[in-house]
């Protein structure tokens, strides 16, 4: 069992040690030449106005993490999308067509998904999460 997974802690020992051979390199010969021009913080090619130590609103934060979560839910809609006709099949498949009976499973599967998803989001809505106003 642990010889299954030689190649991979092989894999990852050459890539830390790559990665600190070259963090190593580069700390030792890279560059070290500062300067007041080279150390001022650059914005778009122009003097950056206020102090870059602004806070943001709880609210901005709140609509990033809700966008994220919305974002990767749906991003579960592509694997489903994909295997849909092996979920909907009872039988062996034989390329494109099933070979037992159509179940309503897989479309049933993603219906409870989605409704929990939109009573996520009449929650969220209802709470006011995510409106700027």
């Amino acid at each position: 069992m642990t010889v299954d997974y030689a190649p991979t802690l092989v894999a990852l020992l050459f890539g830390l040690g790559f990665s600190c051979l070259f963090m190593a390199l580069a700390v030792l010969f890279g560059p070290k030449r500062g300067g007041e021009t080279k150390l001022s913080p650059f914005e778009c090619g122009s003097d950056p106005i206020g102090s870059p130590r602004v806070r943001f609103s709880v609210k901005f934060y709140q609509v990033a993490i809700l966008f994220l979560i919305f974002d990767i839910e749906a991003a579960f809609l592509y694997p489903w999308a994909s295997q849909f006709r092996r979920l909907s099949c009872i039988g062996p498949m034989a390329g494109l067509s099933c070979l037992g009976t159509v179940t309503l499973f897989g479309f049933v599967e993603m219906l409870v998904f989605l409704g929990t998803l939109g009573v996520a989001l009449a929650y969220v809505w209802r709470k006011r999460a995510i409106g700027w106003g």
